[in-house]
């Protein structure tokens, strides 16, 4: 307990110099401005960023990553209240009473709701960050080949609820990611497979220029074939927010705080859950309902409190168990392996006080966005007046520099245009790229695992069912793939209800 107090202690102060601090703040206001940008998101600022910070040292880089993705979620809010557009998914549930607000004449009292919200919600996921993590990472430290092979395969079965409606589309990205980790040399032996005689490709598909082009250069063709109009409402009220309104919230933003921290440690759950089931449980207990979706500074509150409390939720399993739970957090677990730090349950082992550092990461992203979301409101709204004609140039320029600047190669330009050409048509036709990402960055995992259990069980696959972990979780990767057959969640839904009824009616009994 004293050792990780002071572990978290030099965490904190190994960050008290201006460079790091500028490299904080950088991080966050870029992700704001990504944010408010509609069509944008945390996942491209990240991948982006990634790229420009390839040559930073490993904490430095994930310190802009992380920031970046707070301020994304927090700048997605600006659009929400001021557009009615959500700037990222997660900010959709903050539409309608943020927007109502605006249209209200109090755009500014939204927008310093929402300010205050985010960032007590962080800290209070900090806090949970801090305590659980490493709890968590106690437990995966006794994994082998065997257990991580089904982390590897469960992580990929999430790929069919990380993000979209439809689980099989999810599925058949995550199985794309699992064959493009496939190419190149296999680990034991130094086969080339898949390469089909090229060399460029015996040394796999790098990850940069798949995240870029994936998310970079998908979202530049994205935005470009589908042009939004929009009309700014006005901000004319102050953003200061009324520390008794605050106070008056406070058991919204506990509760929210605790349900989005909960909603980031079940993977495949995204950030907007968060948010909708914040917002759901503050209009269960409101004494006003009614004003719901009409301007409730409870819902607003709710929504937001909701979102980022869920960010370091989502970083908990990435940490401890290599398991993203959301589409940045999948992107940021990419980034963290290619700046050489390795998620999962050796890293309390191999790197203990990074886990701190992350926490401190966190804390300084938080006390950003609430110095730019109260000082540096009206500045970064004129973002939203850059015409995207002049916007998606610079952004398909940062792609082609980042996806060579990492490798000086040609061949990763010509990758990364090919991804991108592809990852655009399948996003028109309802594929998303985050499961294809989630499939590349694991399929090494699990390819590596399984061999290795192979030869450690002389070709045997009896010890991936028979020890007690691997066979958990060889338990619940089959659970959930049949959750979606309709018969079989049909009778997992009957049978909860009989339990449910059961428990309800010993209680009655008893009373």
């Amino acid at each position: 307990m004293l050792q990780g107090l002071q572990d978290l202690g030099s965490a904190y102060w190994s960050f008290m110099n201006p460079m790091t601090l500028l490299y904080g703040l950088g991080g966050a206001f870029v992700g704001i401005v990504m944010g408010i940008l509609p069509g944008l998101s945390a996942t491209l600022a990240i991948a982006l960023l990634t790229t420009l910070t390839i040559k930073l040292s490993a904490n430095d880089a994930i310190l802009v990553l992380i920031c970046s993705y707070v301020g994304a979620l927090y700048g997605g809010s600006r659009t929400a209240i001021l557009l009615n557009i959500p700037g990222t998914a997660a900010n959709a549930a903050s539409c309608a009473d943020g927007y109502a607000l605006a249209l209200q004449g109090q755009a500014g009292r939204a927008i310093g709701i929402a300010t205050s919200g985010a960032f007590v919600s962080t800290l209070i996921g900090v806090v949970c960050l801090a305590l659980f993590t490493p709890l968590l990472a106690e437990v995966a430290l006794q994994f082998g080949a065997f257990e991580f092979f089904w982390l590897a395969l469960f992580g990929v079965t999430l790929s069919g609820s990380i993000v979209g409606g439809d689980p099989l589309k999810g599925w058949l990205m995550g199985l794309l990611g699992l064959f493009l980790a496939q190419v190149g040399q296999e680990t034991l032996y130094a086969y080339n497979r898949f390469t089909f005689d090229w060399d460029e490709l015996a040394g796999g598909i790098a990850l940069i220029p798949a995240l870029v082009g994936a998310f970079g250069l998908a979202e530049v063709l994205t935005t470009l074939a589908d042009p939004v109009e929009r009309k700014i409402a006005d901000l004319k009220d102050s953003v200061l927010p009324r520390w008794k309104e605050i106070i008056q919230y406070r058991w919204t933003v506990l509760r929210s705080g605790i349900i989005g921290v909960m909603t980031g440690l079940l993977p495949g759950v995204g950030e907007d859950a968060g948010a909708w089931m914040s917002y759901a449980a503050a209009k269960a207990a409101s004494k006003e309902p009614e004003k719901f979706g009409k301007g409730s500074i409870d819902g607003l509150m709710a929504a937001e409190t909701g979102d980022m409390s869920s960010i370091p939720g989502h970083i908990i399993p990435c940490l401890a168990l290599g398991i993203p739970g959301s589409a940045p957090s999948a992107v940021l677990m990419a980034a963290m392996i290619i700046h050489g730090v390795q998620p999962g349950p050796m890293l309390m082992i191999q790197n203990p006080q990074f886990v701190y550092h992350v926490v401190a990461m966190t804390t300084l992203a938080s006390i950003a966005i609430l110095l730019f979301g109260l000082f540096g409101v009206r500045p970064l709204l004129h973002v939203l007046k850059v015409r995207r004609s002049i916007l998606m140039p610079i952004v398909f320029l940062l792609c082609t520099v980042g996806a060579f600047a990492t490798a000086s190669r040609l061949f990763d330009i010509w990758m990364m245009l090919a991804i991108g050409i592809g990852a655009f048509f399948l996003r028109r036709r309802g594929y998303e790229m985050a499961p294809l990402v989630l499939g590349l960055v694991l399929g090494h995992l699990l390819d590596k695992s399984l061999r290795r259990g192979l030869v450690l069980s002389d070709g045997s696959i009896l010890p991936f069912f028979t020890r007690p972990i691997a066979m958990a979780f060889a338990a619940v990767t089959i659970f959930t793939i049949l959750l979606y057959v309709k018969p079989f969640k049909a009778m997992v839904q009957r049978a909860k209800a009989w339990v449910f009824n059961a428990v309800r009616m010993l209680f009655a009994r008893s009373a």
